[in-house]
């Protein structure tokens, strides 16, 4: 009898994941292919470079703060499908808004953007939550590496759509071609809604899926372990380097090797590497543990070198590879090493906190690389690796913090 109901809830949480990483697919279909073409099209609405750099890492540093109040809510109210929904009408719906900008309204644009931030800063802690619950009975590092799967196969298309939309319009009038490429990411947003209804419907209450272990009355008190102090210096040096795209983009366009119209395409690649990078990393992660980290980290951190240092293309698109390996981790793993040193109860608090860090030192190291970007390239160069490399020691000491608890316990 036990070993039919543990098949049950393992089809469940197979099936729950499935859907939350469609959810994730069409979520950023919408936008991710939106992110391939903010850098330009602020530039043609006439932001400068270093607005630019500043309203993607302003961005971040709005969504992480608000993200540690709505992680609190979720974790007090258990309303995790409600703040979800909410989160993703605002992150998704304002999009296609940004359809109506006028020229010289970057203004109005970057508003646009930084809403679409703060939706996603309300559903970020209670959608990983709700992954969470699931991947317990299929393996964090695998669950939350298919959902980054499909959620970059999403990315991988989205911008290819919009490839399309600009090569079937005027390109000599970029700036109304740009207003349509928003006005058709409407279309994989409204179907995001509908299919998380139905996951709702389907799962009201996927907390069940995680089964009860040695539940410890302390568990609903939120403790940072040593493991996950050093966890969280590690990631926050991590995301302070790593170069956001729409400044690559920008770059890359200013190069003139590559034509405008193709580097939605550029980010497609990285997206896809993003993804089968995700489902590797994931794999080992659930072998491996945080030592996995290290590994990515060395694998991407030289990228900023490849892009920024040669004006060729298979030095870029080296650069990108690497950079799409860099994200695939922070998109996937990060999020399971959360899942595993966190318990069920306080985890909204949990992935707040690591939200909440990772967001505001993406916000600094965006501010300054994009002042830096202007005035001296290789020391944007040196900065962003520096960190990328000292991250590495502290994923290490996180690493070999927890295999010390382990042998305690």
């Amino acid at each position: 009898m036990k070993e039919k109901k543990d098949k049950s809830i393992y089809i469940s949480s197979a099936i729950f994941i499935v859907l939350m990483g469609v959810i994730s697919m069409m979520s950023d279909m919408t936008h991710e292919g939106a992110k391939s073409i903010y850098g330009p099209f602020l530039s043609l609405a006439g932001a400068t470079p270093h607005e630019i750099s500043l309203i993607s890492g302003l961005g971040e540093f709005i969504g992480c703060s608000l993200i540690l109040v709505t992680g609190a809510i979720a974790n007090k109210t258990k309303k995790y499908w409600t703040m979800t929904i909410i989160g993703y009408m605002i992150n998704l719906l304002a999009i296609p808004m940004l359809a109506i900008t006028w020229k010289n309204g970057w203004v109005f644009a970057c508003t646009l953007i930084l809403i679409e931030r703060i939706g996603k800063a309300i559903r970020k802690p209670a959608k990983n939550t709700l992954v969470s619950f699931s991947s317990k009975n299929l393996g964090e590092g695998k669950s939350f590496a298919f959902v980054e799967f499909l959620d970059q196969i999403g990315a991988f298309v989205g911008p290819l759509i919009l490839t399309l939309v600009l090569s079937l319009k005027n390109t000599t009038d970029l700036f109304n071609s740009y207003r349509m490429c928003f006005l058709v990411l409407g279309i994989p947003a409204i179907l995001t809604l509908i299919i998380l209804l139905f996951a709702k419907m389907k799962y009201p209450n996927p907390e069940n899926l995680e089964e009860e272990k040695n539940k410890n009355e302390n568990d609903s008190k939120f403790k940072i372990s040593k493991s996950f102090i050093f966890y969280l210096i590690a990631i926050g040096l991590c995301a302070a380097g790593f170069i956001d795209f729409p400044l690559i983009t920008y770059h890359v366009g200013n190069l003139n090797i590559i034509k405008v119209e193709y580097l939605p395409i550029l980010y497609s690649v990285a997206m896809l590497i993003d993804a089968f990078a995700a489902l590797l990393f994931g794999v080992l992660f659930d072998k491996f543990g945080i030592k996995v980290l290290v590994l990515s980290t060395l694998l991407s951190f030289s990228f900023p070198l490849f892009i920024f240092n040669y004006s060729s293309k298979p030095m870029i698109y080296i650069g990108v590879v690497m950079w799409g390996c860099g994200m695939g981790a922070q998109e996937s793993i990060l999020k399971a090493a959360v899942a595993k040193l966190v318990p069920k109860e306080t985890r909204s608090l949990g992935f707040a906190l690591f939200e909440g860090i990772f967001g505001l030192c993406w916000f600094i190291g965006s501010y300054v690389l994009g002042w830096l970007y202007e005035f001296d390239l290789i020391a944007l160069i040196i900065t962003s690796m520096s960190f990328a490399g000292i991250s590495i020691i502290f994923y290490v000491l996180s690493s070999l913090c927890g295999d010390n608890n382990k042998v305690k316990d």
